[in-house]
């Protein structure tokens, strides 16, 4: 590994366990202060908070465990485990905010009455908060910290919604504007947990990454000089960042040593060398048959 790239992973360990513990300490006092000012909203975002913070907490820790190489056992490395943390988090979210949800809908039958003020007290706070988190995240570069730093940024959305609300009933006796505030939050969250689920099982369902077109690149590869056709190509990704790609490449017979190796250097350069980590190229020559153990599957 090098310097620049050992640089670049503790710079992201580095952003995360910063933005971890200042979400850790606010998610603390976010649900003393929804208890005292019998704010569901506020309750709803320590929630959602709450796995925001375990989100963080588990990326950083797989960041950090993504570094490890390969072992007989993992012999790509460790850099799949990043996804059990979205994966565990989403689902814990999911029957969280079922529950919040459910109490709100019982709020908006009966209305209480909400600390209107402390409200606004923990929403101006909440905005300084995310919105430092959402700073010291957004100057990484990886795509872990750029999806972080998007999850932040809606958090303090979030909390200006909560301090419009809070400002409303302050001057108008309208507690039912809490439940409403608490149901749109959970819907909103929902949705973008459901919409990181399915990118997570998409990954460990191993189909092809969304930025990588399989036809462009079997026709750019077909062009080269002597290849003649490619045939079981296969791409999935590892973690969402990390790809692999494995193709059998059938050229002439005639084809050098010397060409083989020139054309297995120019299948690497179609690929963006940030996202393809593992590349695999078989050669069979006109007539030779095909290593692969499903030669009839294509």
């Amino acid at each position: 590994m090098s310097q620049s790239h050992e640089g670049h992973d503790h710079g992201s360990q580095g952003n995360l366990k910063v933005a971890f513990f200042l979400n850790l300490g606010f998610t603390i006092l976010e649900i003393i202060g929804g208890l005292w000012t019998n704010s569901i909203a506020i309750l709803t975002d320590a929630l959602h908070d709450s796995g925001d913070c375990a989100s963080l907490g588990l990326a950083w820790y797989f960041d950090k465990l993504s570094e490890r190489g390969r072992t007989p056992q993992h012999t790509y490395g460790y850099k799949r485990y990043r996804l059990l943390g979205g994966l565990i988090t989403g689902l814990v979210l999911i029957a969280g905010l079922a529950f919040i949800l459910w109490q709100a809908v019982q709020r908006l039958v009966s209305p209480e009455p909400v600390n209107a003020p402390g409200m606004m007290i923990l929403a101006v706070v909440g905005i300084v908060v995310n919105g430092a988190a959402v700073l010291r995240v957004k100057k990484g570069t990886s795509l872990t910290e750029k999806v972080v730093s998007w999850h932040l940024l809606e958090d303090t959305l979030g909390w200006s919604a909560v301090l419009l609300g809070a400002g409303i009933m302050a001057i108008w006796d309208v507690p039912i504007i809490d439940p409403i505030l608490s149901i749109g939050i959970s819907l909103f969250v929902l949705w973008n947990v459901g919409r990181n689920l399915t990118n997570v099982m998409k990954v460990f369902l191993q189909t092809a990454p969304a930025s990588f077109d399989l036809e462009e690149f079997q026709e750019k590869v077909g062009k080269f000089p002597k290849v003649e056709r490619t045939h079981h190509v296969h791409v999935w990704s590892l973690d969402g960042e990390s790809h692999v790609l494995s193709l059998h490449l059938q050229m002439t017979s005639n084809a050098s040593r010397e060409e083989i190796v020139e054309t297995k250097r120019k299948v690497r350069e179609a690929l963006d060398a940030e996202e393809f980590k593992h590349v695999t190229v078989d050669v069979e020559l006109t007539d030779e048959p095909c290593a692969s153990f499903d030669c009839g599957e294509e």
